[in-house]
């Protein structure tokens, strides 16, 4: 099933909208917020988009994920060194993400992220959003508003850094996926990568125990 122009402009305006909500409010309840906003934005995808509600995890999706995962952790990683090089303020707005795992215990962030979130933003980001702006504008010009889209999202949360983040971790999942990847593999990538170097092994981290 197309998406329609219309259904197209709704699924985007509701997104940045939760996302402005989710940013802006108070920051001992951002989980809630972010964990809401999954729920509706993956649910206007899997609603509106039959053909999502087929996907699947094989084990092909798995180690394509694995890999993808670690390719993005890769970068990541560079990126961090690089960003507080060059950028002064760069070190504060990283830290400054860190900081939100600690509002909530490991235990159910991770939950959070691996069942509702991760899945949540591949079904709405990739599956809905960027797959209806190929079959509009082609798979190229489709998948570069696409990118601009998620970057974009996040720029309600005056974080250039996370802005940064969220469009290179776009470009990478949008890339993969109008090259023709697997949404399952991009799935188990996202949900990996946001663990990884959230909560398991975060470039902080690394960089200071070096």
């Amino acid at each position: 099933m197309k998406r329609s122009d219309g259904l197209l402009t709704l699924g985007a305006t509701l997104a940045f909208g939760l996302f402005s909500l989710t940013f802006g409010g108070p920051r001992g309840q951002f989980w809630d917020r972010m964990t809401a906003t999954g729920l509706t934005l993956g649910s206007l995808a899997l609603t509106t988009q039959p053909r999502l509600r087929k996907t699947r995890l094989g084990l092909k999706d798995v180690l394509l994920g694995i890999s993808y995962a670690g390719l993005l952790y890769g970068i990541f990683h560079l990126g961090d060194r690089i960003s507080r090089l060059i950028l002064p303020f760069a070190g504060r707005q990283i830290e400054s993400i860190y900081a939100l795992k600690r509002i909530r215990p490991k235990g159910e962030l991770i939950a959070r992220l691996g069942l509702i979130i991760g899945p949540a933003e591949e079904f709405f980001w990739r599956g809905f959003l960027q797959q209806g702006l190929m079959e509009r504008f082609g798979r190229v010009w489709g998948t570069i508003l696409g990118v601009l889209a998620y970057g974009g999202a996040h720029i309600v949360s005056g974080n250039f850094t996370l802005v940064g983040a969220a469009t290179v971790a776009g470009a990478f999942w949008g890339g993969l996926y109008g090259l023709g990847a697997p949404l399952g593999a991009l799935i188990v990538s996202h949900v990996l990568w946001d663990n990884i170097i959230f909560l398991i092994a975060p470039t902080t981290r690394l960089q200071e125990e070096q």
